[in-house]
């Protein structure tokens, strides 16, 4: 039977694949509001520029007709902070009760008699999390600079057609792109991609600030807290020499290293992918006699660190429900079966393999067999 420790650690990495799954559904939704708004940005943009021939462009006649194209990619932002607000709230309140229920259903009772554990308000794992800057810059802060951006390149997009002697529709098309190719070949395909960034890191740190808040309310319990890295080959070289290393609760001073904690797991870089797992104290450490635990509550509560592993042993013991969430079950069933394993899912340059390209793969191994 697995230790608390030891479950704690399993389902710190289950629970970071779903908020991978999850924040890519958010980010799918949000880029899909911000591309709504797309159509009536190039609307406004053509109707600005059909007012100034190019034969009377100037930068400051420029500047005084986008205003109303200032205005709709304004708008369009305000709408994908709004949004983002209210999914970071409802995540803030699903990240503390999830941390609440792993504490109630794995601590012992005795345990619990002794330590009830602690709940935290989903308004204040948010607040705390919207007060908190990540890679230098409060969320706010980092919508309006993306905002900006968007903007800066639509100017310098248009600015660069009128020297060029461009047609109004050109400069447009380049702006937005072409349908043909999904606007993706445009100058606001760039923002999109920057936004993406922002609302992944957005979720991760706000996952990560409702874990320190739940950790903290449950300091009396709590011996450590361990950076769990997600280990492959897209892993940054930050993430990877942290992994596995222990550091104290709320303070995050390094346990037996000197690799310092920085922003901690999910916001030490853009698309940080790692999390913590929290390591609980041993009945003794509690102080708790031994007499008022069972033999199986005593091993459960050893106070002992999970062995070391990395992401492919983790998944290669997980149950066939959990694979299939990671992997799907076609991929599943050929780690089950097929006698693969989770590299093998992957290029040599790190790239996540179609099943066609696996499917091409083992024709081309067969081939070679029969040859």
């Amino acid at each position: 039977m697995p230790t608390v420790n030891e479950t704690l650690q399993d389902e710190a990495v289950a629970h970071k694949v779903s908020l991978e799954q999850y924040s890519l559904g958010v980010v799918r939704r949000i880029i899909a509001l911000l591309n709504r708004t797309d159509a009536s940005l190039a609307a406004q943009l053509m109707q600005a520029l059909d007012m100034m021939p190019a034969e009377s462009f100037t930068v400051e006649r420029l500047e005084s007709l986008l205003t109303s194209v200032r205005e709709v990619n304004a708008e369009a932002y305000r709408r994908v902070e709004q949004e983002l607000a209210g999914d970071l709230q409802e995540l803030a309140a699903y990240e503390t009760q999830w941390q609440f229920d792993l504490f109630e259903r794995l601590l012992p009772e005795p345990v619990k008699v002794r330590f009830p554990v602690a709940r935290v308000s989903a308004q204040q794992a948010y607040a705390a999390a919207m007060s908190r800057p990540f890679q230098g810059r409060l969320l706010r802060d980092w919508v309006r600079t993306v905002e900006a951006d968007r903007m800066t390149r639509v100017r310098n997009a248009v600015r660069q057609g009128y020297i060029e002697g461009k047609t109004v529709s050109q400069i447009v098309s380049e702006i937005r792109g072409t349908r043909a190719n999904g606007y993706a070949d445009g100058f606001l395909e760039r923002p999109r991609h920057e936004l993406a960034t922002i609302i992944r890191s957005a979720i991760s740190h706000t996952a990560a600030t409702a874990r320190e808040q739940f950790t903290a309310a449950n300091d009396d319990v709590v011996q450590a807290v361990r950076w769990v890295s997600t280990l492959d080959s897209k892993t940054s070289a930050p993430c990877r020499i942290r992994d596995h290393l222990r550091y104290t609760a709320g303070t995050h001073r390094p346990i037996g290293h000197k690799v310092p904690w920085l922003q901690g797991p999910g916001r030490l870089h853009f698309n940080c992918r790692s999390t913590d797992a929290i390591v609980t104290k041993s009945w003794r450490e509690l102080g708790i006699p031994v007499d008022e635990m069972t033999p199986g509550e005593r091993a459960s509560m050893d106070g002992q660190v999970p062995a070391d592993m990395n992401y492919a042993d983790w998944l290669q013991r997980q149950p066939r429900e959990r694979q299939e969430q990671v992997l799907g079950v076609e991929r599943t069933r050929l780690l089950r079966e097929g006698g693969l394993k989770l590299p093998d899912f992957y290029s040599p340059t790190g790239q996540w393999l179609t099943l066609d390209q696996l499917r091409e793969l083992d024709r081309a191994a067969f081939e070679r067999i029969a040859a």
